[in-house]
């Protein structure tokens, strides 16, 4: 299928992108809520059964070491996490355990993780599961589709459309993406979902925020609870919302003509460079190509003009609010 139809079977229909590089801890054991709730970014011990958020995991100078989301069930707390983080995550969790009754377990290669994106999203998993989790993002319900024992989850509009997280076990992925695909959800390829990624202004952790990246700099009132008590960072974060700003800023770039710039491409007004191109693509809803960009803040105003440069070339800009709009 090109990318122009699967792009338009998550705009209109519903489409699977395939999250089987993401990482899958488990936390066990009776402080697990007020473990995890002194360590992230947003309010964990608040959530119940059946409830999720997500969350990041900072320095002391309020840089994203890693952007989770949390899954709260019964007995313990799923924590999902980037490609290849599983690992990394579970160490910097473990480095804060004393004398909590806490066990931490690296359990990403017992489960598949596959989301259902498009407006039939939810109507195709309840179909297909005689469930569906509450809309609230990162609310979920253990179901069965067919004999297969699944998480179904609300997911946070990555693509800009209704998405439902399916966590299964590994072994029983191919019958379920099967299952799926006779409902008429068939795989979405990544020039779709790049696509879709980016008009939707989603930051992907690894390639437009990694650990130089300030927590206020992105878009993150999601990723945020301001009520909560101390976490590492907190006092960054606080005092940039306080006494002071973000030196850049997370925005779009609609771009004129038909090259798409590679990540890294300078943004400019002149001669003066005044950001960095993160990830960019052609829109297929746009039909132009559009990126996302550290911009500096005197500059970051959507409408503003600037231009990128790349490979040569320069290409003139306008600077776009997130999401794109369609």
């Amino acid at each position: 299928m090109a990318a122009s139809d699967e792009y338009a079977r998550v705009r209109h229909q519903v489409g699977v992108l395939d999250r089987g590089d993401f990482g899958v801890l488990e936390l066990t054991g009776r402080d697990r809520a007020t473990f995890l709730h002194a360590l992230v970014s947003n309010e964990i011990k608040a959530l119940g059964p059946g409830q999720g958020c997500a969350a990041t995991l900072l320095d002391v100078h309020g840089k994203v070491q890693v952007v989770l989301f949390v899954w709260v069930a019964d007995d313990r707390i799923f924590v999902v996490t980037p490609p290849a983080m599983a690992a990394k995550t579970a160490e910097a969790l473990d480095h804060y355990l004393f004398s909590e009754k806490v066990a931490i377990e690296d359990v990403s290669r017992e489960h598949a993780l596959v989301v259902l994106a498009g407006p039939a999203a939810r109507a195709t998993a309840e179909r297909l599961t005689g469930a569906l989790p509450p809309e609230k993002p990162w609310s979920h319900v253990a179901a069965k589709l067919d004999e297969t024992p699944v998480r179904l989850v609300s997911g946070g509009g990555e693509t800009g459309e209704a998405e439902v997280w399916i966590m299964c076990p590994l072994g029983e992925a191919a019958k379920v993406r099967e299952t799926l695909a006779g409902a008429g959800a068939r795989p979405i390829g990544r020039e779709a979902s790049e696509s879709l990624r980016i008009e939707a202004g989603t930051p992907l952790f690894g390639h437009d925020v990694d650990e130089s990246v300030l927590l206020p700099e992105i878009p993150f009132e999601n990723l945020l609870s301001h009520t909560k008590g101390c976490y590492p960072g907190q006092e960054v974060v606080v005092r940039i919302r306080d006494r002071g700003h973000v030196n850049r800023m997370l925005r779009g770039l609609a771009l004129e003509g038909d090259q798409v710039p590679p990540q890294g491409a300078e943004v400019a007004i002149d001669d003066a460079a005044i950001g960095k191109v993160t990830s960019a693509t052609w829109s297929l809803g746009l039909s132009r190509p559009i990126a996302l960009a550290f911009v500096r803040r005197q500059h970051a105003e959507p409408g503003a003009r600037v231009s990128v440069r790349f490979a040569g070339t320069t290409v003139a800009a306008t600077v776009s609010a997130l999401p794109f709009a369609r």
